[in-house]
């Protein structure tokens, strides 16, 4: 039986959560305020140099947003002549309706394809059959921290000579099975380049709206940073006609300061997954796999449950927040309409019975051991 019946635990409270780090938050917005210098400073710049190197990248550009960071990575391939209107980039069918955004606001297709069962990710098997000649690149998205990495999709995309573009935006710190093209097994220098999403839900999570580019290529990162800054490569000279999607130097500096403390954050996340892993044994609930040979960052838990709205009504009773990752993929979307019929079952079935679990700070091993058990007298 529960004996935590009293005690609530929120899906995500993002002031508990930067709660731990107030004083250092509030000490790097005076220093920030008293330096004069609120975009393009020293903030960002030594910003980009530790996330290079979490990254194992030569390059960073930080900017304003995750989607950006997507659509900048896309408008740079374009404009360096490697990617051309209605080209076809592979995305997977589970995931936030972002990354295809990416693709088609810049005047390329989506091509979604299914996912796994037990990573909820790209399936790589699957990839082949959806090569055709205007097929030019791969989105493996790393959902909820998960990698989405194996020797299949790398060999695929050799083979086709396809362009691999990680939406890294929920994995940060995560690292791979398998080395990427890199050599390296961390998400976000597995491919050609990452978008990063620093939305203040993430384990690395911004006081607003920030994201990142990385990459090892020189060409791609200076096309990114000048489109990034109206087409500038040096001021008042437009070589794009660019966009404004800088971050500021606040962002940068709040991000510094949270990132000396990220490890940590994911290492408690997966003692929180684990502790689910190891304590949910109700039969109508399928939890996630936990990989051996993977580091899994958990930025999401999820859960399925084809009586998924009858167990989040018991759970919101018992004061257990949950969410929804995500209801309506994008391909069922109004604004993707010419793909709503296409038959992907795996995505559905998750689509229809995927919860997520607490897990952000202050949630602890502990609080899942309760909550697990709050779930195993869930009566259908």
């Amino acid at each position: 039986m529960n004996t935590s019946m009293n005690k609530k635990y929120p899906f995500l409270s993002l002031k508990l959560a930067n709660e731990p780090f107030e004083e250092e938050l509030k000490q790097a917005a005076c220093d920030v305020i008293a330096s004069g210098w609120y975009l393009q400073g020293e903030q960002t710049c030594l910003l980009e140099q530790e996330i290079a190197a979490l990254c194992h990248t030569r390059h960073c550009v930080a900017v304003s947003n995750g989607l950006d960071a997507l659509r900048l990575i896309i408008r740079a391939y374009k404009e360096m002549g490697v990617l051309h209107d209605n080209d076809k980039i592979i995305v997977p069918a589970d995931t936030f309706t972002a990354s295809a955004l990416a693709v088609s606001d810049n005047g390329l297709i989506p091509c979604f394809v299914d996912v796994r069962t037990d990573t909820m990710n790209l399936d790589s098997d699957l990839i082949e059959r959806h090569i055709t000649p205007d097929v030019k690149g791969i989105m493996p998205v790393h959902l909820y921290g998960t990698p989405s990495w194996d020797m299949k999709l790398m060999t695929v995309a050799r083979q086709y000579k396809l362009i691999v573009i990680e939406d890294n935006a929920q994995a940060i710190g995560a690292m791979a099975a398998v080395a990427g093209f890199a050599g390296t097994r961390v998400t976000g220098s597995l491919g050609n380049a990452a978008a990063i999403s620093f939305y203040p839900t993430k384990n690395l999570g911004a006081l607003g709206d920030a994201g990142a580019v990385v990459t090892n290529d020189n060409e791609l990162a200076a096309t990114v940073r000048a489109i990034a800054h109206y087409g500038c490569d040096r001021r008042y000279h437009n070589i794009y006609r660019g966009v404004n999607c800088r971050i500021d130097e606040l962002q940068a500096a709040m991000l510094r300061v949270k990132l000396r403390h990220l490890n940590e954050e994911n290492k408690r996340r997966r003692e929180v997954a684990l502790a689910y892993n190891s304590y949910i044994t109700h039969p109508h609930v399928t939890r996630p796999t936990i990989f051996d040979d993977m580091t899994q960052v958990w930025h999401q838990y999820v859960i399925r449950c084809s009586k998924r709205d009858k167990l989040r009504e018991y759970l919101d009773g018992r004061d257990v927040g949950t969410d929804i990752h995500y209801a309506t993929p994008p391909h069922c979307q109004p604004c993707y309409k010419e793909y709503n019929d296409l038959a992907l079952p795996v995505t559905m079935t998750i689509a229809s019975q995927a919860v997520s679990l607490p897990i952000a700070h202050p949630i602890t091993a502990d609080d899942a051991i309760a909550i697990s058990s709050i779930i195993n007298e869930f009566e259908e």
